[in-house]
């Protein structure tokens, strides 16, 4: 859910109106988790202004949806800032975020590989500014312990990169996969090239993050963004293929309605209908 400045959350005061006790303790409990202390303030600020809004981001925001089943504290963290990165428009969230996802495990380089995943889906200014935010968070935090950084690359051999990517997209997409690239001949075969060659040959090869948390960013940013529905189908069917869950994706879109909004949840679940109902029936036709 979204945050504000600060480390914790409002805590609620002698005389405020408790609508729901559980849900709330569910709530602390999950952002304490998200916080990594016991002693939250994140939220005051809020309560200063709008203490309803401060109570319903601990019991809806973290005891209903964070707190569901169908994902590990480690997802939620980068569908989170996946999200957050390609949206572009919350950097003290996005902070808070980038803190919340190192304190239930993720380390700094699947952080990193997410936001370099990012310039596929939201482009590169995006994704350098969720990196210079990652560098305010990792600077404020030099004693955190990691693996080591991913040594640069040797520049490669064009015809090298095509076809590891063309591998890796009939592994992800299936064997529809290089249609998309094919589709482009007539128009800008460039573009295809490029799909093939940065999108999956220098990306989707990277090492920094399995594929089934590169699709899982992947159905995060599309779903957050709200502008690309063919390639969010897209990614949906690839989270399947590689090993993910309808009830991870289920989990997944109904987080984002905290951080993108419900239009854009609602859009992604309606997208995902779709592909389920694909997936069921092509299973009916070939039993």
């Amino acid at each position: 859910m979204v945050m504000t400045h600060g480390t914790a959350a409002h805590e609620p005061r002698p005389g405020d109106r408790d609508r729901d006790g559980e849900r709330y303790a569910r709530g602390l409990a999950a952002l304490r988790l998200v916080t990594g202390s016991e002693h939250n303030a994140v939220l005051d600020p809020v309560a200063e202004i709008a203490p309803d809004l401060a109570r319903l981001t601990v019991e809806f925001g973290y005891g209903d949806i964070w707190s569901q089943p169908g994902l590990t504290p480690r997802q939620r963290q980068i569908g989170t800032v996946a999200a957050l990165a390609a949206l572009g428009n919350a950097a003290p969230q996005l902070r808070f975020h980038i803190a919340g996802a190192l304190n239930v495990g993720c380390t700094r380089r699947e952080i990193v590989e997410t936001f370099i995943h990012t310039t596929v889906y939201a482009g590169f200014p995006a994704a350098l500014n969720a990196l210079s935010a990652a560098r305010e968070v990792f600077a404020a935090r030099p004693d955190d312990e990691d693996a080591p950084a991913e040594e640069a690359a040797e520049p490669e051999d064009g015809q090298v990169r095509y076809a590891r990517g063309l591998d890796l997209l009939r592994a992800v997409d299936g064997p529809a996969g290089p249609q998309v690239a094919d589709s482009l001949a007539d128009i800008a075969p460039d573009l295809g090239r490029y799909l093939v060659e940065y999108v999956f040959g220098d990306i989707y090869a990277r090492t920094g993050l399995d594929l089934p948390t590169r699709e899982l960013a992947s159905v995060a940013m599309c779903t957050a963004l709200g502008t690309a529905g063919p390639q969010l189908r897209v990614h949906l069917r690839a989270f399947l293929n590689v090993g993910g869950t309808r009830e991870e994706i289920v989990a997944l879109l109904t987080q984002l309605a905290g951080y993108a909004g419900f239009p854009a949840a609602l859009n992604g679940v309606a997208a995902a209908r779709e592909i389920f109902a694909e997936q069921d029936a092509a299973g009916a036709a070939g039993a």
